[in-house]
């Protein structure tokens, strides 16, 4: 019998491919092992950040579960954007889903409505943005919480909610992020578009 020998091309080609396949096979399995119990995790922010928008935070996981069982009454989606009507505290807040793009990646966000067309609460994420810059949009709540009050729309319906560099209408502006410009003007676009389809409450009566 030939001697295999282990120097050939032929032979670092086979053991090559023979291992591309069993790690690939190895990578496989996991990813399909863990897959649900990442989807329940992605599930699980995605309610946490709703929460969050309703200003309601510091919960651990089962506790955020029964928290948004409870204020949540429906999920819907309107025209590719989800919207949850939702019941805190006696009071009926809609939960708009928001989408845009920032200095780096993506960003996103929600928005509670009150019955009075104004702010309630809001969150806001990124994918990828300057720490201590642009994700202050994500990491600051103090920041966020400046949106609180906020009127949403003027008496013709249209979007007046803003983010600016100087506040002149403190009644639906926001100033921006400090040094955070271009990030700024992506979530004040961002909120532009995604309200822009968004009912104003007035306008039901």
């Amino acid at each position: 019998m030939a001697k295999l020998n282990t120097n050939s091309n032929a032979y670092i080609i086979i053991y090559s491919a023979i291992l591309v396949v069993i790690v690939a096979f190895l990578l496989a399995f996991v990813y399909k092992a863990l897959k649900p119990m990442q989807d329940a995790n992605v599930a699980l922010d995605v309610k946490k950040q709703i929460l969050y928008s309703l200003n309601i935070r510091n919960l651990d996981g089962s506790e955020a579960e029964a928290k948004y069982a409870e204020v949540v009454k429906e999920e819907k989606e309107v025209d590719g954007q989800k919207v949850y009507s939702c019941s805190v505290d006696g009071q009926d807040v809609v939960v708009v889903s928001l989408k845009g793009m920032g200095l780096w990646g993506g960003i996103s966000g929600y928005l509670a409505v009150d019955k009075e067309d104004k702010v309630f609460g809001a969150y806001f994420n990124h994918e990828s943005e300057t720490a201590g810059l642009g994700a202050e949009i994500k990491d600051s709540q103090a920041w966020q919480e400046k949106f609180i009050g906020k009127k949403i729309f003027d008496e013709n319906g249209n979007v007046i909610l803003s983010v600016v560099k100087k506040v002149e209408d403190p009644e639906s502006q926001v100033d921006c992020v400090t040094g955070a410009t271009l990030t700024s003007n992506g979530v004040d676009a961002m909120l532009k578009d995604g309200l822009k389809n968004f009912e104003p409450k007035a306008e039901e009566e």
